[in-house]
């Protein structure tokens, strides 16, 4: 992944923790920064007049603002800022094309509310052609940086399987590659319905995808071999399983299927009930 990371801003909490996450990501990952900002999508509690010259003079404040404090903790980062006058959601899907990946944020505990608002980040989410992760606002792990006590619990980067097949592959590449500049844990995790057990009769299911498991992580591990790597075919409810597993994670990757519209765009459960309870940072990343 070599495009920039792309973050979106309004000026508000939520927007500055995922900048802070994003600015992390994109200096640990030696990838450029681009802050976003849509003076016509703005959050409807901003104290501003409607006026546009306003909206705009509030915009360039936001990325000078956000800029000049990203900066100061990340003073070799190649940033740059965007203010546009299409609508949020429009903009981030374009730029998106050639990011590695998107930042939302994403307002506190419970359903996702980000600066594209409730329904419209959904929308983002399950439509990006990029990674797209979303932020809680007010995460001191993201916030205070590594140094909060916080962040020494969120050791593991966890990222769950739906198959141990080539959908697999864009999920561990994004785990695997977050991990590496912390040396952070990866945690492998599958979940088997209950229909099928991983006891007696029918233990050889268990087995068989274990192996099956190991047959699609092992390249990953070859190719980073200085990362712990765990992993898990556990019986249960996938966001469940998924939920328990991410208890130390410092991010949670999921899955969605790539859609051939914009018309067309689909969270499945697991990333819904994913992006709604675990209180670390969530990546949604698409596959085919």
């Amino acid at each position: 992944m070599t495009g920039p990371v792309v973050v979106g801003l309004d000026g508000s909490p939520a927007g500055m923790t995922a900048a802070w996450w994003a600015a992390r990501e994109a200096a640990d990952r030696c990838l450029p920064l681009l802050l976003l900002h849509s003076w016509p999508t703005q959050p409807l509690d901003v104290p501003i007049p409607q006026e546009a010259h306003s909206k705009r003079q509030y915009g360039r404040d936001v990325l000078r603002g956000a800029a000049t404090t990203l900066l100061d903790r990340h003073p070799g980062l190649n940033l740059s800022t965007e203010l546009v006058s299409e609508p949020a959601a429009e903009t981030l899907l374009e730029r998106a094309e050639n990011a590695s990946m998107l930042v939302l944020g994403s307002r506190g505990h419970g359903s996702v509310a980000s600066f594209l608002l409730g329904t419209i980040s959904l929308h983002v989410l399950g439509l990006a052609p990029s990674p797209a992760v979303a932020v809680r606002a007010g995460d001191p792990a993201v916030e205070a940086g590594a140094q909060h006590p916080a962040a020494a619990c969120r050791d593991e980067v966890v990222v769950g399987l739906r198959t141990a097949g080539p959908a697999a592959e864009p999920l561990l590449e994004f785990a695997f590659a977050t991990a590496e500049p912390s040396g952070a844990r990866v945690r492998v995790v599958r979940a088997l319905p209950v229909s099928a057990p991983l006891t007696a009769p029918d233990k050889h299911v268990g087995a068989t995808e274990r192996e099956r498991l190991a047959e699609v992580v092992t390249p990953w591990k070859e190719k980073f071999p200085g990362l712990t790597v765990t992993e898990h075919v556990i019986t249960g409810p996938a966001a469940r399983v998924l939920l328990s597993a991410s208890a130390h994670s410092r991010l949670t990757v999921v899955g969605r299927r790539r859609h051939a519209s914009r018309l067309t765009w689909k969270l499945g459960p697991v990333a819904h009930a994913v992006l709604h309870h675990v209180p670390c940072p969530v990546a949604v990343v698409p596959h085919d």
